[in-house]
Parts: C-alpha cells; structure tokens; sequence
C-alpha cells in the first residue's frame, strides 16, 4: 500500500513540475514572439529613416535582420500558446495556420528583395510601403487583435 501511494504522489509531482515547466515554456514563447513583433516594428521605423536619409547599406543591414526575425516567428505559434500572457494574436493564425505562415515567410522574402530594389527605386517611400509596411498590414488585419 505505500509503495502504490508513494508511487501516485511521484506520479502526481512529476505531473505537477512538468505542467509548470510547459507552462513557462509558453510563457517564453508568447513573450519571445511579442519581442520579435515589437522590434520589428521599431527595426522598421529605423530602416524607414535610415533609407529616407540615403543610408542605404545600414538599412540593408536592418532589412535581412528583419527577414530573420520572420522566419523565426514560424516557429512560435503552437497549439498550446493560443491565450495567455498577454499574447493579442487571433485564434485565426491557428485555423488558418498556413496562410499565416506563407504571410511570414513572403515578409521575409519581402525583405530580402527589398534589399535588392531599393538601390534603383526613385521613391523610397513608396517601395519602402510595397515591401515592408504592407506586410505588416496584411498580417496585423487578419491575424492581431486591435489594441
């Protein structure tokens, strides 16, 4: 009789620790992917400067940083960190996962043939708007919760 009660309560703890451990776990991942969005964000208004201002190869720098920063994104949506922590994703990235994964992946290709253009664009405003805002838009109306 012991040995099945100490039996349970070992089941029982490891059960607990390794629930608390997932737990955190999603919590690092909703706030590693909030980091990346919100750096993003301010890599984009840097870039937005520094190509408006003629320097080109700093913004290259900051483009392919933000290519990357979308490729790990793919990474960071799994089913158990739908709620929690804050996180203003829409149940629409899960239901339509693919679709949100092809919109991060064509952002970072975005960004890549960004690099490319910007060299001979006339209008970096504009170019700037066709390759890297209307990313963020396409993304933030169907997959982000308003704040």
């Amino acid at each position: 009789m012991i040995k099945i009660k100490n039996t349970l309560f070992f089941i029982f703890i490891l059960f607990y620790s390794f629930s608390a451990f997932s737990e955190q776990t999603v919590e690092e991942i909703i706030k590693e992917r909030k980091s990346i969005f919100s750096k993003n964000y301010k890599t984009a208004k840097r870039v937005q400067s520094l190509a408006s201002n003629g320097d080109i190869d700093e913004a290259k720098k900051l483009m392919i940083v933000m290519s990357d920063n979308y490729k790990r994104l793919l990474d960071l949506f799994p089913e158990n960190s739908k709620v929690g922590f804050g996180t203003e994703a829409l149940p629409s990235i899960w239901e339509n996962k693919d679709e949100f994964n092809l919109l991060m992946t064509k952002a970072s290709s975005n960004m890549i043939e960004l690099t490319s253009v910007i060299d001979d664009t006339e209008d970096v405003r504009a170019t700037l708007g066709k390759y890297m805002w209307s990313s963020c838009k396409s993304c933030h109306s169907r997959f982000r919760a308003e704040h």
